[in-house]
Protein backbone atom coordinates (compact mmCIF):
# COMPACT_ATOMS: atom_id res chain seq x y z
CA UNK A 1 0.00 0.00 0.00
CA UNK A 2 1.33 3.49 -1.34
CA UNK A 3 0.94 6.37 1.73
CA UNK A 4 0.91 9.64 -0.05
CA UNK A 5 2.53 13.05 1.14
CA UNK A 6 0.51 15.98 2.01
CA UNK A 7 1.43 17.66 -1.02
CA UNK A 8 0.62 15.08 -3.21
CA UNK A 9 -2.75 14.40 -1.58
CA UNK A 10 -3.41 17.99 -2.61
CA UNK A 11 -2.74 17.15 -6.19
CA UNK A 12 -4.76 13.90 -6.08
CA UNK A 13 -7.70 16.03 -5.33
CA UNK A 14 -7.09 18.52 -8.07
CA UNK A 15 -7.47 15.33 -10.08
CA UNK A 16 -10.64 13.90 -8.40
CA UNK A 17 -12.12 17.46 -8.76
CA UNK A 18 -11.65 17.59 -12.54
CA UNK A 19 -13.92 14.01 -12.57
CA UNK A 20 -16.59 15.84 -10.13
CA UNK A 21 -16.52 18.81 -12.58
CA UNK A 22 -16.73 16.77 -15.64
CA UNK A 23 -19.52 14.82 -14.22
CA UNK A 24 -21.48 18.29 -13.13
CA UNK A 25 -20.86 18.90 -17.06
CA UNK A 26 -23.14 15.84 -17.57
CA UNK A 27 -26.03 16.58 -15.34
CA UNK A 28 -26.06 19.97 -16.53
CA UNK A 29 -27.37 18.71 -19.76
CA UNK A 30 -28.48 15.32 -19.39
CA UNK A 31 -32.50 14.38 -20.87
CA UNK A 32 -34.01 12.10 -22.42
CA UNK A 33 -33.25 11.19 -26.28
CA UNK A 34 -28.86 11.91 -25.53
CA UNK A 35 -26.96 9.27 -26.38
CA UNK A 36 -24.16 8.06 -23.70
CA UNK A 37 -21.63 8.13 -26.85
CA UNK A 38 -22.71 12.28 -26.39
CA UNK A 39 -22.09 11.71 -22.40
CA UNK A 40 -18.21 10.10 -23.31
CA UNK A 41 -17.67 13.43 -25.96
CA UNK A 42 -18.33 16.03 -23.07
CA UNK A 43 -16.31 14.24 -20.51
CA UNK A 44 -13.24 13.96 -22.88
CA UNK A 45 -13.24 17.24 -24.05
CA UNK A 46 -14.01 18.31 -21.05
CA UNK A 47 -10.88 16.82 -19.44
CA UNK A 48 -8.87 17.98 -22.63
CA UNK A 49 -9.55 21.40 -21.89
CA UNK A 50 -8.36 21.21 -18.46
CA UNK A 51 -4.56 19.83 -20.01
CA UNK A 52 -5.44 16.21 -18.18
CA UNK A 53 -6.12 12.72 -20.13
CA UNK A 54 -9.20 10.65 -19.49
CA UNK A 55 -7.70 7.41 -18.03
CA UNK A 56 -9.52 4.74 -18.68
CA UNK A 57 -9.33 5.38 -22.75
CA UNK A 58 -7.26 2.48 -24.00
CA UNK A 59 -6.58 1.18 -20.44
CA UNK A 60 -6.31 -2.73 -20.94
CA UNK A 61 -7.98 -1.93 -23.96
CA UNK A 62 -11.16 -0.38 -23.20
CA UNK A 63 -12.50 1.52 -26.23
CA UNK A 64 -14.29 4.62 -24.18
CA UNK A 65 -13.64 7.55 -22.08
CA UNK A 66 -15.80 6.82 -19.62
CA UNK A 67 -18.23 3.82 -18.66
CA UNK A 68 -21.69 4.88 -19.10
CA UNK A 69 -23.70 1.81 -17.06
CA UNK A 70 -27.82 1.65 -18.00
CA UNK A 71 -30.39 0.22 -15.98
CA UNK A 72 -29.32 -3.42 -15.66
CA UNK A 73 -25.68 -2.56 -16.39
CA UNK A 74 -23.58 -2.69 -12.92
CA UNK A 75 -20.54 -1.08 -14.17
CA UNK A 76 -17.98 -0.95 -17.32
CA UNK A 77 -20.94 -0.34 -19.93
CA UNK A 78 -19.72 1.16 -22.93
CA UNK A 79 -21.25 4.59 -24.36
CA UNK A 80 -23.46 3.80 -27.45
CA UNK A 81 -26.01 5.80 -29.91
CA UNK A 82 -28.87 4.34 -28.52
CA UNK A 83 -30.97 7.40 -26.82
CA UNK A 84 -31.56 7.17 -23.34
CA UNK A 85 -35.27 7.06 -22.43
CA UNK A 86 -37.45 8.44 -19.40
CA UNK A 87 -37.01 6.09 -16.50
CA UNK A 88 -33.67 5.28 -17.14
CA UNK A 89 -31.00 5.28 -14.43
CA UNK A 90 -27.40 6.23 -15.93
CA UNK A 91 -24.06 5.74 -13.95
CA UNK A 92 -21.06 7.45 -15.63
CA UNK A 93 -17.94 6.43 -13.93
CA UNK A 94 -14.34 8.48 -15.49
CA UNK A 95 -11.34 8.90 -14.89
CA UNK A 96 -8.06 11.04 -15.28
CA UNK A 97 -4.51 11.88 -15.21
CA UNK A 98 -3.78 14.95 -14.18
CA UNK A 99 0.14 16.25 -13.27
CA UNK A 100 0.44 12.37 -13.05
CA UNK A 101 -2.10 11.61 -10.48
CA UNK A 102 -5.36 9.59 -10.72
CA UNK A 103 -8.49 11.07 -9.90
CA UNK A 104 -11.72 8.56 -10.31
CA UNK A 105 -15.32 8.54 -9.28
CA UNK A 106 -18.67 7.75 -10.72
CA UNK A 107 -22.34 8.69 -10.24
CA UNK A 108 -25.96 7.88 -10.72
CA UNK A 109 -28.32 9.58 -11.94
CA UNK A 110 -32.26 8.63 -12.37
CA UNK A 111 -33.74 10.35 -15.78
CA UNK A 112 -37.43 11.39 -14.66
CA UNK A 113 -39.76 9.56 -13.26
CA UNK A 114 -38.84 6.01 -11.71
CA UNK A 115 -40.70 3.43 -9.43
CA UNK A 116 -40.32 4.15 -5.47
CA UNK A 117 -38.27 1.00 -5.35
CA UNK A 118 -35.40 2.37 -7.90
CA UNK A 119 -35.48 5.56 -5.99
CA UNK A 120 -34.93 3.87 -3.01
CA UNK A 121 -32.29 1.81 -4.24
CA UNK A 122 -30.21 5.17 -5.25
CA UNK A 123 -30.62 6.56 -2.09
CA UNK A 124 -29.20 3.53 0.05
CA UNK A 125 -26.55 2.70 -2.26
CA UNK A 126 -25.42 6.44 -2.17
CA UNK A 127 -25.74 6.12 2.02
CA UNK A 128 -23.81 3.32 1.83
CA UNK A 129 -20.85 4.49 0.15
CA UNK A 130 -21.43 7.36 3.31
CA UNK A 131 -21.56 4.58 5.74
CA UNK A 132 -18.53 3.16 4.19
CA UNK A 133 -16.23 6.57 4.44
CA UNK A 134 -17.12 6.79 8.44
CA UNK A 135 -15.04 3.70 8.79
CA UNK A 136 -12.16 5.53 6.01
CA UNK A 137 -9.94 6.37 9.65
CA UNK A 138 -6.54 5.27 10.76
CA UNK A 139 -6.01 1.89 12.55
CA UNK A 140 -9.39 0.95 11.26
CA UNK A 141 -9.16 -2.00 8.87
CA UNK A 142 -10.57 -2.35 4.90
CA UNK A 143 -13.35 -4.75 6.32
CA UNK A 144 -14.76 -1.79 8.38
CA UNK A 145 -15.75 -0.08 5.52
CA UNK A 146 -16.96 -3.18 3.79
CA UNK A 147 -19.14 -4.33 6.64
CA UNK A 148 -20.42 -0.65 7.01
CA UNK A 149 -21.31 -0.81 3.15
CA UNK A 150 -23.35 -4.38 3.15
CA UNK A 151 -25.20 -3.75 6.57
CA UNK A 152 -26.70 -0.59 5.42
CA UNK A 153 -27.37 -2.39 1.58
CA UNK A 154 -28.01 -5.83 1.94
CA UNK A 155 -28.05 -6.36 5.70
CA UNK A 156 -30.82 -3.57 5.83
CA UNK A 157 -32.67 -3.72 2.79
CA UNK A 158 -32.13 -7.07 0.93
CA UNK A 159 -30.30 -5.76 -1.81
CA UNK A 160 -27.49 -7.62 -3.91
CA UNK A 161 -23.80 -6.68 -2.92
CA UNK A 162 -21.97 -7.55 -5.84
CA UNK A 163 -19.03 -9.65 -4.97
CA UNK A 164 -17.13 -9.35 -8.47
CA UNK A 165 -16.32 -5.92 -8.85
CA UNK A 166 -14.55 -4.13 -5.65
CA UNK A 167 -13.16 -0.34 -4.79
CA UNK A 168 -9.08 -0.19 -4.50
CA UNK A 169 -6.45 1.81 -3.94
CA UNK A 170 -5.58 5.03 -6.05
CA UNK A 171 -2.47 6.96 -6.84
CA UNK A 172 -0.14 7.14 -9.46
CA UNK A 173 -1.52 4.32 -10.95
CA UNK A 174 -6.05 3.44 -12.10
CA UNK A 175 -5.58 0.80 -9.41
CA UNK A 176 -3.59 0.20 -6.49
CA UNK A 177 -3.02 -2.32 -3.65
CA UNK A 178 -5.63 -2.42 -1.13
CA UNK A 179 -8.57 -3.90 -2.50
CA UNK A 180 -11.81 -2.81 -1.25
CA UNK A 181 -14.67 -4.76 -1.08
CA UNK A 182 -18.78 -3.90 -0.34
CA UNK A 183 -19.41 -6.86 1.78
CA UNK A 184 -16.69 -8.16 4.41
CA UNK A 185 -16.31 -8.77 8.39
CA UNK A 186 -15.30 -6.28 10.61
CA UNK A 187 -12.07 -5.87 12.31
CA UNK A 188 -10.81 -7.91 8.58
CA UNK A 189 -8.12 -7.10 5.99
CA UNK A 190 -5.78 -4.86 6.28
CA UNK A 191 -4.99 -2.20 8.33
CA UNK A 192 -5.01 1.37 7.19
CA UNK A 193 -2.61 4.04 7.71
CA UNK A 194 -2.55 7.92 7.32
CA UNK A 195 -2.39 9.04 3.58
CA UNK A 196 -3.61 5.87 1.93
CA UNK A 197 -5.81 7.17 -0.79
CA UNK A 198 -9.08 4.74 -1.63
CA UNK A 199 -11.73 4.73 -4.29
CA UNK A 200 -14.88 3.16 -2.35
CA UNK A 201 -17.49 2.68 -4.98
CA UNK A 202 -20.38 0.42 -3.59
CA UNK A 203 -22.11 -1.35 -6.45
CA UNK A 204 -25.30 -2.31 -5.49
CA UNK A 205 -28.41 -4.61 -6.94
CA UNK A 206 -32.45 -4.49 -6.53
CA UNK A 207 -32.89 -8.13 -6.87
CA UNK A 208 -29.81 -11.24 -6.53
CA UNK A 209 -25.97 -10.04 -6.35
CA UNK A 210 -25.50 -12.45 -9.52
CA UNK A 211 -23.66 -10.43 -12.35
CA UNK A 212 -22.05 -11.74 -15.95
CA UNK A 213 -20.30 -10.17 -18.21
CA UNK A 214 -21.10 -9.68 -22.05
CA UNK A 215 -19.91 -10.82 -25.14
CA UNK A 216 -17.87 -7.55 -25.26
CA UNK A 217 -15.72 -8.78 -22.09
CA UNK A 218 -16.40 -5.22 -20.24
CA UNK A 219 -19.93 -4.90 -19.88
CA UNK A 220 -21.10 -6.29 -16.29
CA UNK A 221 -24.89 -7.25 -16.05
CA UNK A 222 -27.40 -8.11 -13.05
CA UNK A 223 -28.42 -11.84 -13.97
CA UNK A 224 -31.92 -11.09 -13.30
CA UNK A 225 -31.93 -8.25 -15.19
CA UNK A 226 -33.21 -5.93 -12.67
CA UNK A 227 -31.80 -2.41 -11.66
CA UNK A 228 -27.93 -1.98 -10.57
CA UNK A 229 -26.54 1.58 -8.90
CA UNK A 230 -23.07 2.22 -8.47
CA UNK A 231 -21.34 5.23 -6.64
CA UNK A 232 -17.60 5.94 -6.20
CA UNK A 233 -15.75 8.92 -3.93
CA UNK A 234 -11.86 9.18 -3.99
CA UNK A 235 -11.12 9.22 0.04
CA UNK A 236 -8.01 9.95 1.85
CA UNK A 237 -7.49 8.08 5.64
CA UNK A 238 -7.24 10.58 8.11
CA UNK A 239 -7.23 10.52 12.13
CA UNK A 240 -10.75 11.13 13.24
CA UNK A 241 -12.77 11.95 9.55
CA UNK A 242 -11.99 10.60 6.38
CA UNK A 243 -11.07 13.44 3.88
CA UNK A 244 -13.07 13.10 0.74
CA UNK A 245 -11.12 14.51 -2.68
CA UNK A 246 -13.72 14.19 -4.95
CA UNK A 247 -16.96 16.64 -4.89
CA UNK A 248 -20.35 15.55 -5.04
CA UNK A 249 -21.71 19.03 -4.06
CA UNK A 250 -20.96 20.75 -7.49
CA UNK A 251 -23.06 17.52 -9.16
CA UNK A 252 -26.01 17.40 -6.89
CA UNK A 253 -26.75 21.19 -7.04
CA UNK A 254 -26.52 20.66 -10.91
CA UNK A 255 -28.49 17.74 -10.97
CA UNK A 256 -31.21 19.15 -8.80
CA UNK A 257 -30.97 22.65 -11.71
CA UNK A 258 -31.89 20.19 -14.20
CA UNK A 259 -35.85 19.17 -14.78
CA UNK A 260 -34.98 16.20 -16.63
CA UNK A 261 -33.41 14.83 -13.93
CA UNK A 262 -35.00 13.20 -10.66
CA UNK A 263 -33.27 14.46 -7.18
CA UNK A 264 -36.16 13.32 -5.08
CA UNK A 265 -34.85 11.03 -3.18
CA UNK A 266 -32.37 13.98 -1.02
Amino acid sequence: MIHKTEAEIAMMKEAACLVSKSLTEVAKVLKPGMTTLQIDKICADFVKDHKAIPSFYNYRGYPHNVCASVNDVVVHGFPNNLPLKEGDIVSIDMGVILNGWHGDHAYTFILGEVSEEVVQLVKVTKESLYKGIEKATINNRVGDISYAIQAHTEGKYGYGVVRELVGHGLGKSLHEDPQVPNYGKRGSGPKMKENLVLAIEPMINLGSREVYTDDDGWTVRTRDGKPSVHFEHDVCIKRNEALILSDYSIIEAAEKANSNLNSSYY
